[in-house]
């Protein structure tokens, strides 16, 4: 593919989604994206390895792999907008794509992200950098440099409320990542499992140590945060395009729905919240097992471990009326509930987005429960679905609170949890 510093000529959403040969992409936060179905972790992983043919020495595009499909993302969110290099680069991806008889489905895309009301953005900024090992993305936004987790921005105002929020994130990492945290930070844990963080401004952070899987020795190079994830050095786009077609061969061998993302630099390889654990597979599958294997492969093909890297972010909603919040929020996200007795996770069902879990609140915590919170959920979606988003939120018992203008507009809840919804 061409390197994207030949002609780093910015384009417009329009000039991008009118040009020739990119039907079904779309630009969600300043970067051109795809979704192509597929009917398996290999039939994905045979349009990886196309891509990974053509890109001609340079680094892969952002390539999340599902076993549903293969989500692509050209470029970045730190400029105005896809270049023309992005542009060639989709048009190869799509060729590549028809060639194999997998089509584009743009109503699959959204980003999630978190937008913070701030007096102070420089001390909570600091914070969150730190908190979750984010990169500055200009003077205002913080971004996961694996792009796997929700982006966070921050918007100056000159007064917020100062109760606890009713919107909190969970991060779960290896021990040894946690205890760099708290250290450079300063801080001791507090709250009822002794794990919460906070921010100067009082927002929360639960900062969970994860655990090894299985006995030592068996997938050390894999760790259970959450979901069980193993981090890998790549190479070469080959490299990694190899490595997933493994993976996905022996995931797809068991009936594992394994979550494959692959960077310029280095793949994941997730088993999605919960997923590995005993009574969640197949009839006679260990996940332990499969996580072995696996590992051999990432050896066999020279692959080196980052296991220090590896990360889980999840959302947290405090909510007086659980069912109802988390009706909302899974109508107006197109996700799906948790099926388990008393678990009220809702989850994206391609399992690109972040979960959200929802928590009772006390409904005699008057001020809390009707203050306006200062952390909100961003929901990037493609201009031609925005209507019918804003429609699924108020059906849900939303209510527009800031009517839509460039490219923003703000609802809120049943509860009064702000929603923003970004385009273009």
């Amino acid at each position: 593919m061409t390197d994207r510093a030949a002609n780093g000529t910015r384009l417009t959403a329009d000039q991008f989604h009118q040009a020739p040969g990119v039907d079904g992409w779309r630009v969600l936060d300043n970067t051109a994206c795809a979704w192509f179905d597929a009917p398996s972790l290999t039939a994905g992983a045979n349009l990886v390895a196309r891509i990974a043919d053509v890109s001609d020495g340079s680094a892969l595009p952002e390539l999340d792999l599902r076993p549903g499909g293969l989500r692509v993302r050209l470029g970045g969110a730190d400029g105005p907008g896809p270049t023309e290099a992005d542009l060639r680069q989709a048009q190869v991806v799509s060729a590549a794509a028809g060639d194999l008889r997998l089509t584009a489905d743009p109503s699959a895309l959204q980003i999630i992200g978190l937008e913070f009301e701030t007096t102070n953005p420089a001390p909570v900024l600091d914070f969150w950098r730190v908190a979750l090992a984010y990169d500055p993305s200009g003077a205002d936004r913080l971004r996961d440099p694996l792009r796997r987790d929700p982006p966070i921005s921050f918007r100056r105002l000159d007064q917020v409320a100062t109760l606890r929020n009713r919107i909190h994130v969970d991060i779960v990492r290896p021990p040894e990542a946690v205890d760099s945290i708290r250290t450079t930070l300063g801080q001791e844990p507090f709250g009822v499992y002794g794990l919460t963080l906070a921010d100067v401004e009082g927002n929360e952070a639960d900062v969970v140590p994860g655990d090894p899987l299985g006995a030592a020795g068996e997938a050390d190079d894999w760790r259970v945060i959450f979901s069980a994830m193993a981090l890998y050095s790549a190479q070469s786009p080959g490299q990694a395009a190899r490595f997933a077609a493994a993976v996905a061969a022996l995931a797809d061998n068991v009936g594992v729905p394994l979550l494959i993302d692959l960077r310029p630099g280095s793949v994941t390889i997730d088993s999605g919240k919960d997923l590995w654990e005993e009574g969640m597979q197949p009839a006679g599958t260990e996940f332990v097992d499969l996580a072995r294997r696996i590992q051999s492969a990432a050896h066999d093909l020279e692959l080196s471990a980052a296991t220090a890297r590896a990360r889980f972010v999840q959302l947290g909603i405090d909510a007086d009326d659980v069912p109802a919040a988390r009706n909302f929020w899974a109508s107006v996200l197109g996700y799906q509930p948790d099926g388990r007795t008393l678990v009220t996770d809702i989850y994206d069902p391609r399992r690109l987005n972040p979960v959200i879990i929802f928590q009772d609140l006390d409904s005699a915590d008057e001020d809390r429960r009707r203050q306006r919170d200062r952390v909100h959920v961003v929901l990037w979606v493609p201009d031609d679905q925005i209507q019918a988003r804003i429609d699924a939120a108020v059906t849900a018992g939303g209510q527009v609170v800031a009517e839509g203008t460039a490219g923003r507009c703000a609802l809120s809840d049943p509860e009064g949890n702000e929603l923003v919804f970004r385009w273009g």
